[in-house]
């Protein structure tokens, strides 16, 4: 049983689903209302711990969406050209050089607010990339319940995947993972192809992420904030930094606003407990905002501390 239904939890259960194991995933919101599907879901390890082997992660994942970016339409993923702001290639070059494809210094005209990478990441349109995920479960012969679980002790399978994201809080009364708070504008798109990603001095952060039928603007990162309802003021700042990046985005038309909280951890937990009962529980849990781009790799990590037990 992996309980969580997010990118992580999804991705989870694929990984064990497809080595021939019987899964079933119980997520107490419908997939498409998680904090996944909220996610801007451009790929590049964020607020994530330890970056070391999130970046690892992160590679092994690059491996899987360079592939499914080659069926968009099915997978929603997509490889998109774009620059990261305020970064140099020498910054990233011991984890990406030779890795991520594309990647070499921002010209100006690609990027006139200074020093940037440019890079063709993958771009995964969540609406299409968590239906997908749970179709290719239920092709492997899992399937996908809403169901809260309060108490992991009340879960009737003998092992279990503890993917709950922030909702490890209270599941395991583990205060150490804390929401960061995310806020977006969907707006329609005016003609923007490429993504950007800017961070200003003191922090605040633009970007731009085009994606089907829509452009994505953002955003923040608020420590220790649970509201999941949008701030109208917030919300018109993230415009006009986006607009100082793209100026045609200034008069764009607002479709949507979405928020969403990171579960962010000083390090991720990937971790087998063996329970007095016999039971097994592997703890997945606290991806930040990296729970996209670490998703295949982490997966495969935890699905190796299933396998002993469920042998």
């Amino acid at each position: 049983m992996v309980v969580g239904g997010g990118v992580v939890g999804l991705t989870t259960a694929v990984v064990l689903a497809e080595r021939g194991r019987r899964v079933r995933v119980w997520t107490r919101d419908p997939v498409e209302r998680t904090t996944s599907a909220v996610a801007g879901a451009l790929w590049w390890p964020y607020h994530i711990e330890p970056m070391a082997r999130a970046r690892v992660w992160a590679l092994r994942s690059l491996e899987v969406y360079e592939e499914l970016a080659a069926r968009p339409a099915e997978t929603g993923v997509r490889l998109v050209g774009g620059v990261m702001g305020e970064t140099a290639p020498e910054d990233v070059a011991h984890w990406a050089a030779g890795r991520v494809p594309g990647l070499r210094r921002s010209t100006a005209e690609e990027y006139p607010a200074g020093t940037g990478v440019w890079a063709r990441l993958p771009l995964i349109d969540m609406a299409a990339h968590l239906p997908w995920l749970v179709e290719r479960l239920r092709r492997a012969g899992g399937t996908v319940e809403e169901r809260t679980v309060s108490d992991l002790a009340d879960v009737p399978a003998p092992v279990v995947v503890h993917c709950a994201g922030l909702g490890a809080r209270e599941l395991v009364a583990n205060d150490s993972i804390r929401p960061v708070r995310g806020q977006l504008v969907v707006v329609e798109n005016p003609g923007v192809r490429s993504w950007t990603v800017s961070t200003a001095p003191d922090g605040t952060m633009a970007y731009l992420f085009p994606q089907p039928g829509r452009l994505l603007l953002g955003g923040t990162a608020e420590d220790d904030a649970w509201s999941l309802e949008p701030d109208p003021a917030v919300a018109a700042a993230i415009v006009a930094r986006c607009a100082a990046l793209r100026p045609e985005v200034a008069g764009a038309r607002v479709l949507d606003h979405r928020v969403g909280l990171r579960p962010v951890r000083p390090a991720v937990r990937i971790e087998r407990e063996v329970r007095p009962d016999g039971r097994v529980v592997v703890h997945h849990y606290g991806h930040g905002g990296a729970g996209v781009t670490v998703a295949w790799g982490c997966a495969e990590e935890a699905a190796a501390l299933v396998e002993p037990a469920a042998s």
